[in-house]
């Protein structure tokens, strides 16, 4: 008797509503798709505006003829038939492409040289902080003090005038330019890819160092074997910068091998600074849909190759 009275008490108590909600995660859960909205709609409003908009608004000026004001005139692919047997595109776009291929190695090979030459020097925050002060200064101001260097007059042919050099070379001759700005901007990045790769080389334990030379590894066996698979993440980030930043290279050339009143030679120019010709010629009739373009054509160029640095450089991850 007292045993049914319990159960039909129990029974006839409603259940309880716990504080998490019908299906236990909680009263943070039930609201959860009408708070999202809310804190990304303004990021992604930012992020249409200022880069997705562009870029389209990029893609459908390349297919008209424009002067920057008037009317378009759509051509459709005739801009990009125009550019291509364009030689001044064809003379950018190879400097594009030495500068990142070439540029690239020269100073990827420099950045791990000075990695394993700094890693045990005692006083590597200062050489670091050293190597990385052009990364500091601006590229207007760095490219116009490699002009004062390299000038007829300048320090580096004073020197060797001093040294007995009755002729030196003339370094910022057509022929030169582009050669002599490569390496200025190969000494500009060399410091801050340096510094990058110290960075993810100093996370890596000594000890592993230590079991190396314990087993009578050389330096390259150390760092084929240790110090490039442990950082190799960090060299594909890296690589992903210097092909963006390559791409792009822009004012070191204006600044260097142009004036107020003309721009750089065409040997000199790259694809960012043809599209910037196209646009802003002292002379002659704007081009925007040439410029658009050069700019499309340049985009799809980094994102496949960004794309194929990361699928090339994929490595499951080690953990240390």
């Amino acid at each position: 008797m007292t045993t049914a009275v319990a159960d039909g008490a129990r029974s006839s108590v409603p259940a309880r509503r716990t504080v998490a909600g019908r299906d236990g995660v909680g009263p943070f859960a039930a609201h959860r798709k009408r708070l999202y909205l809310p804190f990304v709609l303004p990021a992604f409003l930012l992020y249409a505006a200022f880069l997705l908009a562009p870029v389209v608004a990029t893609g459908w000026i390349s297919l008209h003829e424009w002067a920057g004001v008037g009317p378009m005139k759509w051509v459709g692919a005739d801009n990009y038939t125009r550019m291509f047997q364009d030689p001044a595109f064809r003379t950018s776009f190879g400097n594009t492409l030495l500068l990142l291929f070439g540029g690239g190695a020269v100073t990827f090979l420099l950045s791990f040289a000075l990695t394993m030459l700094l890693r045990d020097l005692a006083g590597r925050s200062t050489a670091r902080s050293v190597i990385f002060f052009p990364n500091i200064v601006p590229a207007l101001v760095i490219s116009i003090l490699w002009g004062f260097l390299f000038q007829a007059d300048g320090l580096l042919n004073s020197a060797l005038r001093s040294m007995g050099f009755a002729h030196p070379p003339a370094w910022l001759a057509e022929e030169n330019q582009f050669k002599i700005i490569m390496l200025g901007i190969i000494w500009m990045s060399t410091g801050y890819y340096t510094t990058i790769i110290m960075a993810a080389v100093d996370r890596i334990p000594p000890y592993l160092y230590e079991d190396c030379a314990l087993a009578g590894a050389n330096a390259w066996q150390r760092f084929r074997h240790v110090t490039l698979p442990l950082s190799w993440d960090v060299i594909g980030i890296c690589a992903v910068l210097w092909t963006i930043n390559a791409m792009k290279t822009f004012e070191f050339i204006l600044a260097m091998a142009g004036s107020a009143s003309s721009m750089p030679a065409t040997s000199t120019w790259t694809a960012s600074l043809y599209a910037y010709t196209s646009v802003f010629a002292p002379t002659g009739v704007p081009q925007y849909g040439v410029a658009a373009a050069s700019a499309v054509v340049t985009l799809a160029l980094v994102g496949v190759l960004v794309v194929l640095i990361r699928r090339l450089m994929r490595r499951e991850a080690l953990e240390f």
